[in-house]
């Protein structure tokens, strides 16, 4: 029997595990609501009970702030409210920090955070504690989190009107998450297997941006994080929701090596001709719906699509089991359950 670890590099090589491996993300309500139902609040009991295979790692951020009226702002300017839901409040993005932003200036006095501002002291001890599991950390996010800061408005604005701009807010987040990768690299010796990168670039019909915008606003910025993260001895699993189909070849060309969550918004990106198509270039993680299968099937409907997509993806390696999106509320826990009671050989 393979190591968690062993059996998630296996798959991300598209060699054959000797099962699926599996991973787990949900919201903090969505964990509430399930550890009401198991009597426990214990996550690693819970994650070792499905045999959940990798654990996410981050550094310890600065703490949100209250801006008023309800409204709250991370560290980097993003702005959002908190919605109750019966089992806990969930965030909602608003206008971030410079939406109202009017001049070139307004950017370059922002107050941009450090990587100072981090806390890596326990790090390497959550290394060492989960050293035969596949590690993943981060969030960074060089396009879809500077346009949450601008607002999505004003960002698709910039892109014609003030690519400037653009390149500005791109450039101080790939510059940020160059040297904070690095530094938790550096603390764990080596040790972290994958990094995140996400850029929400689709809709639910199709892309957000044109290739051509893609390749101007977004692809070298992906290009400097992804060469990194690999000299930095780790893998690339790149994260965008939505019907991505057409950028899929530009990031295989980037270096991306594992393709999150693969959202299945039509026949383009169902698991068959994702693997028809880039099974030989590709590790993909995610997959099982969250708008439609996961809050109302059952959980015989479920298992049977987690069959689906390990016996398709999973063939001769090249899948990693999970959501196609954080876990949400509406999710019943035994439908969340249901999901890792299949073996996936």
């Amino acid at each position: 029997m393979m190591l968690p670890r062993e059996r998630v590099l296996a798959a991300m090589a598209r060699e054959s595990p000797d099962r699926t491996p599996r991973d787990f993300w949900a919201e903090p309500p969505t964990l509430h609501r399930l550890f009401q139902h198991l009597g426990h609040r214990d996550e690693e009991r819970l994650l070792t009970g499905l045999s959940i295979d990798l654990r996410h790692l981050n550094a310890v951020t600065p703490p949100d702030r209250d801006v008023g009226d309800g409204v709250y702002q991370n560290f980097w300017g993003e702005r959002f409210v908190y919605r109750p839901t019966p089992w806990g409040p969930m965030r909602e993005d608003v206008k971030g920090a410079l939406a109202g932003a009017t001049s070139f200036a307004e950017l370059e006095a922002f107050p941009w955070p450090s990587v100072d501002d981090f806390d890596y002291s326990a790090l390497r001890e959550q290394c060492r504690r989960h050293e035969r599991y596949a590690l993943v950390y981060g969030f960074a996010d060089v396009w879809q989190r500077p346009a949450l800061v601008r607002g999505w408005e004003g960002m698709f604005l910039d892109m014609i009107e003030r690519p400037d701009w653009v390149h500005f807010l791109c450039r101080k987040f790939t510059d940020f998450y160059l040297e904070e990768y690095t530094c938790a690299a550096e603390t764990n010796h080596g040790r972290i297997d994958l990094f995140l990168l996400i850029s929400d670039l689709g809709s639910q019909k199709g892309p957000l941006i044109s290739p051509a915008m893609f390749r101007e606003f977004v692809a070298p910025y992906l290009r400097e994080m992804i060469e990194r993260i690999h000299d930095l001895g780790a893998g690339v699993m790149f994260h965008s929701c939505g019907a991505i189909r057409p950028f899929i070849p530009d990031l295989i060309a980037l270096g991306v090596d594992v393709l999150d969550p693969i959202q299945p918004t039509g026949e383009e990106m169902s698991p068959e001709r994702l693997k028809a198509d880039f099974g030989d270039q590709l590790c993909f993680h995610g997959g099982i719906d969250m708008q439609h299968l996961l809050p109302h099937g059952s959980p015989q409907q479920i298992k049977a699509e987690v069959r689906r997509y390990c016996e398709t993806l999973g063939h001769n390696g090249g899948y990693i089991l999970a959501p196609a999106h954080f876990f949400q509320p509406d999710v019943p826990p035994e439908n969340i359950l249901a999901v890792y009671e299949e073996k996936g050989e």
